[in-house]
């Protein structure tokens, strides 16, 4: 019998290259079912040297800001240097009007360092209300200062600027009747420009105070002040006028000028006195000088305005009267309670200076 020798397969029989390619197929399942193959979302770290990524910590609560406590003022404040009343007000918490009312004093009067000012009383400034921030106002027209000099006028300061007086009035709110005085600053607005007049808003009504008893501290004098009681004095001893027409006259000027031959005031005011060319009481110049301001305050026969002025000793019943009532009957001032609070000081400087 013959040996059939075995033949092998030729590779291109079907069924074999059926089973050679199952295999592979085979053994890559095997494999595959034998291995645990994360998804890229189930890993449980960064691919190395990648930060790991965490959640943003809550931003903290906004906090809200403790009320200041305001501090009651003293009873009573001392000047100093550098004092305005607008400030101390403000440093107190007290609004401006009230502390100008409780001592007797204008919008106009000056103060000084060692005067003594009644705090208590006065009505605290109201809390300002928030409001919206206001749209930017237009950029005002271009200006200038000037100081006035002695022998300035208003007409003269125009002219050698190249403007109109009526654009030097407007841009420092003032009237036809103001009086310039030297030192002043002065705003120069640019040739052809038209000045955004200046706001001058009137003082917020107060109630009349009640007379005011004489403070008992006295306030110390200054050089200036020394020299003008000294006039006071001097005149009044020349016209044969007694002690308490002096102080009369002291505590008014006082009031009036902080015994300061000031060249300003309230509307055409000058002086020691604050007496008025307007109103009869001499010139300018005349006001400004302190022997003949104070021979008009005390009128009588060495009267320098006859029948236009009337002095203190011209006023019938004056020596009974209290400093206060004598002194408005002179002055016809706006705050009539306001002389009576200069009265000890006056006395004081009278037995100083006297």
């Amino acid at each position: 019998m013959a040996q059939r020798t075995a033949t092998p397969r030729s590779a291109a029989d079907p069924r074999q290259r059926a089973r050679n390619l199952t295999l592979p197929i085979l053994l890559t399942g095997s494999l595959a079912a034998g291995m645990h193959i994360a998804a890229p979302s189930q890993a449980s770290a960064s691919p190395q040297g990648a930060p790991r990524s965490s959640a943003p910590a809550p931003a903290p609560l906004p906090q809200s800001k403790a009320p200041v406590a305001v501090q009651a003022p003293p009873a009573q404040y001392t000047v100093a240097s550098g004092d305005t009343v607008s400030s101390i007000a403000a440093t107190f918490g007290v609004a401006t009007a009230s502390l100008l009312a409780l001592n007797g004093l204008g919008w106009s009067s000056l103060i000084f360092p060692g005067q003594v000012l009644k705090l208590t009383g006065a009505t605290a400034t109201p809390a300002a209300a928030e409001t919206p921030t206001p749209a930017p106002a237009p950029a005002p027209a271009p200006v200038s200062s000037y100081t006035v000099v002695a022998g300035d006028t208003v007409s003269g300061i125009a002219s050698d600027h190249g403007i109109s007086v009526a654009a030097i009035l407007t841009a420092n709110g003032l009237g036809s009747a103001s009086i310039i005085y030297a030192g002043q600053d002065l705003a120069i607005p640019a040739a052809g420009t038209t000045p955004a007049p200046v706001a001058v808003s009137p003082p917020a009504p107060t109630p009349k105070p009640s007379p005011q008893a004489s403070i008992d501290t006295v306030t110390p004098l200054s050089a200036e002040m020394a020299a003008n009681a000294r006039i006071i004095i001097g005149t009044a001893r020349s016209l044969g006028v007694s002690d308490e027409g002096i102080v009369v006259a002291l505590a008014a000027a006082a009031q009036e000028s902080s015994l300061r031959n000031v060249q300003f005031g309230d509307r055409d005011s000058l002086g020691l006195f604050q007496q008025r060319p307007s109103q009869g009481w001499g010139t300018p110049e005349q006001l400004l000088d302190p022997v003949r301001a104070t021979a008009a305050f005390f009128g009588g026969s060495a009267n320098p305005n006859p029948g236009l002025t009337a002095g203190l000793l011209d006023i019938p019943g004056w020596t009974s009267m209290s400093v206060t009532d004598a002194a408005q009957a002179v002055q016809k001032s706006a705050h009539p309670d306001a002389y009576g609070k200069w009265e000890t000081s006056a006395r004081a400087w009278l037995s100083q200076l006297g």
